[in-house]
């Protein structure tokens, strides 16, 4: 599924184009059930810096994608800022595509019509909205399937188009909750490698939420490592492997690459305990 934020209210001050993308200050939030109060984000502090790819890995149900939900506006912080362009904002920010796991695309609409849902909702001129949804699905190595419908194509296909649909509304973040996790390794290395090259060409910035310790480290700038529920930050790694940064084989080919995963390996580690 993909979510491109759109209207936002600006809460205080103006956003700044010249701040960070996000700035996230003691940010927690709990969840009320029928066994009471369960605290899911404890504390968490982060920074994403314009052109910039950050991974945040932790242990299963630790609240990574209840964190991606606090920081794009489906969810109130209990505590805390979330702050984009040096603002906080109230609701959904703008310009920010939210991908999911889950491709999600509608079986009844072809390939090019699935990436153009968005700009129809947004009243885009037809012509100029055509010729953007099929210069992103070629960028994206699928020329040709534009009048494919998604029972004909192959799992890496299907979400090609669904990062098609994310990026055909050029936003400024990308906000991804393991859109990767369900492809094969090979195709997962190829749209890895494409993503990453179509956030660092084009100035964008990218947070990715991961449970592949090696996919976080190849494709990331930097990792952060989250504790067990309630999550806090609790290691954030700078990743420098000396290779082009959108060459996944050359990036898991560099003698840093096994000590970083072994690191990040062991935080896990412990922070399952």
């Amino acid at each position: 599924m993909m979510r491109t934020m759109a209207a936002h209210a600006i809460v205080g001050e103006a956003p700044r184009q010249d701040a960070a993308p996000l700035h996230v200050q003691g940010v927690s939030k709990t969840y009320v059930g029928t066994r009471g109060v369960v605290p899911v984000i404890g504390d968490i502090s982060l920074t994403l810096h314009r052109g910039e790819v950050v991974s945040v890995v932790g242990p299963s149900g630790c609240g990574k994608t209840t964190l991606l939900n606090v920081l794009c506006g489906l969810l109130p912080p209990d505590t805390g800022s979330v702050r984009w362009y040096g603002a906080e904002t109230s609701g959904q920010p703008a310009n920010v595509g939210y991908m999911l796991q889950k491709d999600l695309l509608f079986p009844w609409r072809t390939a090019l019509a699935n990436v153009l849902l968005g700009l129809e909702i947004r009243r885009i001129d037809r012509v100029k909205a055509e010729d953007r949804a099929r210069a992103m699905l070629d960028q994206l190595g699928l020329h040709g399937f534009a009048d494919a419908y998604p029972s004909t194509l192959s799992g890496g296909m299907r979400q090609r188009v669904a990062l098609a649909r994310t990026l055909v509304h050029e936003p400024d973040v990308l906000l991804l909750d393991e859109p990767f996790a369900a492809l094969d390794f090979q195709t997962k290395l190829v749209i890895e490698s494409d993503t990453v090259k179509l956030v660092r060409n084009s100035g964008r910035s990218a947070l990715l939420i991961t449970h592949d310790i090696e996919e976080a480290v190849s494709v990331s700038d930097r990792v952060i490592v989250l504790s067990k529920r309630p999550t806090w930050v609790k290691k954030i790694y700078e990743i420098d492997l000396g290779v082009e940064r959108a060459d996944m084989i050359a990036a898991r080919e560099s003698p840093r690459f096994v000590g970083y995963v072994r690191q990040i390996w062991a935080d896990l580690d412990v922070a399952r305990q």
